[in-house]
Order: structure tokens, then C-alpha cells, then sequence
């Protein structure tokens, strides 16, 4: 169903959007009548209550259109930000926002990451300060996916002054409220998911927009950010099998010296090893979400696939360019956009050296 609706509705349309620099909404409505913005979320709200393995598909299969910026902005909205206000709203706040956005009707992003705060989250400075009724925001989000278009900002901002982690809170902010700006940014790669820098001047929103306890939200944004994780791997690996299969039928047709090229050991080895590090990085990445829906000690293999996820996934489009031959490096040869898009995944969504840090921490180094 999915990759029927990506080859009917996504890829026909990858140019235009990469040039445009965002999805249409349309997009957004037609994903959310097929039910993929809300598949494993309850049914009162409009969701699917499927298991977790629904959205890996989900995920796999949005990669397989050779573009991640579509992947990146759709996941962004329906897995990160609407994820985080099924796991933390009131019951008024989903049906205000969990609704619509379930339906593609209320695009979301999440603004979390600062100028000077990206992996540390614990540093950001962006500032709600109570004033009666209302919270009042100042500061800057830097790098958010969906900013340039999105209704509504799952935000991250500090409410008080004791400790790092614990004066960070979460609120529900319409980017129709005076004094906001977006400003969309210029990336070598994903650049149809409208990444924006975002500025707050002033601007009061109601105090029942926060999200969950005040001060508690660092702790539920680094549980967020273990579905990111798995979500960024399934969809980079998505990209990295369909270019893979690209390499091989442009391998099988391409003939130089009188034969296929398939049938030189050089191409046929490094198809070979394609294929090796494609399976074994879906086993680790099935294992890892099969563990996050289980309910299992999971963070481990989760920093583990997202390292090694994006470390395949770009090493397999490189690699795929490369059997393209001069071919590859054409701009209208989807493997070159893979390329680049598959570049941010090691710094996107935690970066790799953050895992790594995790995971040592979790060894007990």
C-alpha cells in the first residue's frame, strides 16, 4: 500500500518539490486519509493502533522514493512531533492537535535544536517566562524540519534558571502568533523537508499550550528522540536498498568490453557487499525497534543502528554512484541525490559521535 502510494503521489513529483524547497499540503492530506501519519496511534484520535513494525514499513518504503527530504518532512511531522504529543498531551490538546495532524490537516515540526545547542539539549536558551495567563518566548531554533511551513511547533524552551536539564519545558506553538518567523535554509541534500531557521520575539501563547509538567521536558525529549533514531535508520536504509537495486540492474545493462559490466569480479564483489551490509544493518535495526516496542532495554541497539545505519546507508549510495560511473554523478540520476541526502545522517537526529558516547556509557566505559 505504501509503496504504491510513494510511486503514485511522491516520485512523479521529487523535482518540482527539490526546487520548491517544501512539500505541498496536499501531500500531507493524502497521507493522512491513507492513514500513514497516525498508524500506531489510538483510533479515537484517528489512528491505526498498529505495532511499531506498521511505521518501520511506513519509514522503509517512504525512503524507497530516492528522497529523503520527503521521508525526513512526513516522518518529522507524523513520528517525532505527533509522537510526542500522543505520549505527553491532555486529552483537549489531541483533539486540538493530535486530531489534525493524524489527518494531514495540521502540519507539525519540532523545534528543538538552537545556534549553539544541538546534541546537548541541555543547553538551549530559548526562554518561556510565565506572565498570568499566558508564557511568554524568546529566542532562536536552528536547522527544523518543516519550519518554513509547519501550523504548529512542538517547542522546547527553558522555564527557569535551578539546572540545565531540569528548567526545560515543552509547549504547543502556532506559528501564527505575532512576532515568529521562519526563515527556510539552503542544505546540500534534504532540501524539500523546508529546514528553517526560527526566531521568537515576544511572543505570548496561552499557558495551557504546555506539554506535560513544567520543567520535565528534557526528560521526555531524550525519550523522543529514541523513535527518531529508528525512524532516521529505516528510512535512510529505504533509499539505500532501492539504489542498490538500481546499481544492479544498471550493472546487468551497462556493457562495456563486450559484457555486462555484473560480470566483471570488481563490480560483481562490491554488489556482493552491497547486499552483505544492507541485511545485516535491517536485522540490527529490526532487532533494535522489536526491543522499543517490547518494552526491553533498548537504547543500546538504538544508538547502535542509527551509527551504523548511517554509515551503510551513505556507503551503499556512494558506492552505487560509483558503478554508475560518470552516469552517477549526473544531477538526473536519483543515485546522486541519495548521495547527498544520506550525508546527513550521521549528524541529523543525534549524531554519531553522540552514540557513540551512549553506547559507551552503556558498555560501562
Amino acid at each position: 500500500s505504501v509503496r504504491r502510494f510513494v510511486d503514485a503521489e511522491i516520485v512523479p513529483h521529487i523535482e518540482e518539490w527539490e526546487e520548491k524547497g517544501e512539500l505541498p499540503r496536499s501531500l500531507f492530506r493524502k497521507a493522512g486519509e491513507l492513514g500513514y501519519l497516525g498508524i500506531r496511534y489510538p483510533e479515537e484520535y484517528g489512528g491505526g493502533e498498529a505495532d511499531f513494525f506498521s511505521t518501520m514499513v511506513v519509514c522503509e518504503e517512504l525512503g524507497r522514493s530516492r528522497s529523503l527530504g520527503v521521508a525526513n518532512s512526513l516522518m518529522s511531522h507524523a513520528e517525532m512531533s505527533a509522537h510526542f504529543i500522543n505520549v505527553h498531551a491532555t486529552p483537549e490538546q489531541k483533539e486540538a492537535y493530535l486530531r489534525p495532524a493524524i489527518a494531514g490537516e495540521k502540519i507539525l515540526s519540532l523545534g528543538i535544536t538552537e545556534p549553539n545547542a544541538g546534541s546537548d539539549v541541555a543547553s538551549i536558551e530559548t526562554t518561556a517566562t510565565r506572565d498570568g495567563d499566558h508564557y511568554v518566548i524568546n529566542g532562536s531554533k536552528m536547522f527544523i524540519t518543516n519550519g518554513s511551513f509547519s501550523d504548529t511547533i512542538v517547542l522546547a524552551a527553558r522555564t527557569g534558571k535551578s539546572g540545565r536539564h531540569r528548567d526545560i519545558s515543552v509547549f504547543l506553538f502556532d506559528t501564527t502568533t505575532p512576532n515568529f518567523s521562519a526563515a527556510r535554509l539552503k542544505k546540500i541534500g534534504h532540501h524539500m523537508s523546508g529546514t528553517s531557521a526560527l526566531s521568537f520575539e515576544d511572543c505570548r501563547i496561552p499557558a495551557d499550550r504546555l506539554l506535560g509538567e513544567e520543567g520535565r521536558g528534557f526528560y521526555a525529549i531524550m525519550n523522543t528522540f529514541q523513535t527518531e533514531r529508528l525512524v532516521v535508520s529505516a528510512y535512510g536504509l529505504g533509499a539505500a536498498e532501492k539504489v542498490y537495486e538500481d546499481a544492479l540492474q544498471y550493472a546487468r545493462d551497462r556493457i562495456a568490453f563486450g559484457r555486462p559490466i555484473s560480470k566483471f569480479q570488481v563490480i560483481a564483489h562490491k554488489l556482493a557487499d552491497m547486499a552483505i551490509e544492507l541485511e545485516a544493518s535491517r536485522q540490527l535495526m529490526y532487532h533494535a525497534a522489536w526491543l522499543y516496542q517490547e518494552g526491553k532495554e533498548y537504547r543500546k541497539e538504538v544508538a547502535m543502528i542509527k551509527v551504523h545505519a548511517a554509515r551503510v546507508s551513505h556507503w551503499l549510495a556512494d558506492t552505487a554512484l560509483q558503478i554508475h560511473g560518470g552516469y552517477g554523478y549526473m544531477v538526473e540520476y536519483p543515485v546522486s541525490r541519495v548521495y547527498l541526502d544520506t550525508r546527513g545522517g550521521s549528524i541529523g537526529g543525534g549524531s554519531s559521535e553522540i552514540q557513540k558516547e551512549i553506547i559507551a556509557k552503556l558498555l560501562g566505559l
